[in-house]
């Protein structure tokens, strides 16, 4: 798809890959509509044509507002960019049922309920495409994020379906798999803390802005799966080929004390 002249809503937007997105999407000469909680970030994100819906996307008077102001503005959506989520460190079974519920209503909920608000529109115009932001837990469970790695996997798959689904209709998904991103992710998590092995390891690290260019580029090509960076495909071919040799080493790394 060619990028320029297309409107693209981003969930999310306020900083990080969001934030990142719209600079590159923007750069592309896309026209901009962005959706955070935080109104004055979006501003400086979404500059002085953009779009700017601020709420919490739990909310589904949000989701249907950022799509209907959307559509009021611009007279289209093109592009959706479910980015927006969060992250819960911690053991499974001690995990409090209401940060678990949190997590899923962000991670899987939210974004299909964008979905559901923007696939009308597209069909009316026969083309769109639809980017759900997982990540490389999405592929390889990390047991120290073992419910954000579900709440992933479930985005993934749905993602899967949903190419299937809405192919006759003319619209296209892609699930975006980041690995370790340079963003505010570990302090904004719903609950629990990184372990030390963790913070220290940062395995595919990638900047937001290298992690926008590779969706964007995912968006031109029509990809299926982006994972970013490439390197990141070892990990997942691994994972396939090697499950109780990868289990292993998470595990290790999960219960390895902090280096001294």
């Amino acid at each position: 798809m060619e990028i320029r002249g297309k409107v693209v809503l981003i969930t999310g937007a306020s900083e990080g890959i969001g934030a990142a997105c719209a600079q590159v999407f923007g750069a592309r000469g896309a026209m901009l509509s962005v959706t955070a909680r935080r109104e004055d970030k979006l501003r400086e994100v979404a500059g002085a044509d953009g779009l700017v819906t601020a709420g919490d996307l739990t909310d589904p008077a949000v989701r249907r507002r950022a799509v209907e102001e959307t559509v009021r503005r611009f007279g289209r959506l093109d592009i959706l960019i479910n980015n927006a989520g969060a992250g819960l460190y911690g053991a499974t079974a001690d995990a409090p049922m209401e940060q678990v519920r949190r997590l899923y209503e962000l991670n899987l909920f939210a974004p299909l309920g964008m979905i559901q608000q923007a696939v009308p529109v597209m069909r009316g115009r026969r083309e769109g495409v639809i980017v759900n932001v997982a990540s490389i837990a999405a592929k390889v469970t990390l047991p120290w994020l073992t419910l954000y790695s579900a709440s992933k996997y479930a985005l993934h798959s749905m993602t899967d379906g949903l190419r299937m689904e809405l192919r006759r209709d003319g619209i296209h998904t892609i699930t975006v798999c980041p690995g370790y991103v340079s963003t505010a992710f570990q302090q904004n998590v719903l609950g629990g803390s990184v372990p030390e092995s963790v913070r220290e390891g940062k395995w595919f690290r990638i900047t937001a802005g290298e992690c926008a260019e590779a969706i964007a580029r995912g968006v031109e090509r029509e990809s299926r799966t982006v994972v970013v960076p490439r390197a990141g495909w070892a990990f997942v071919i691994a994972g396939r080929l090697f499950p109780s040799l990868v289990d292993a080493r998470l595990e290790r790394i999960l219960f390895r004390g902090p280096s001294r």
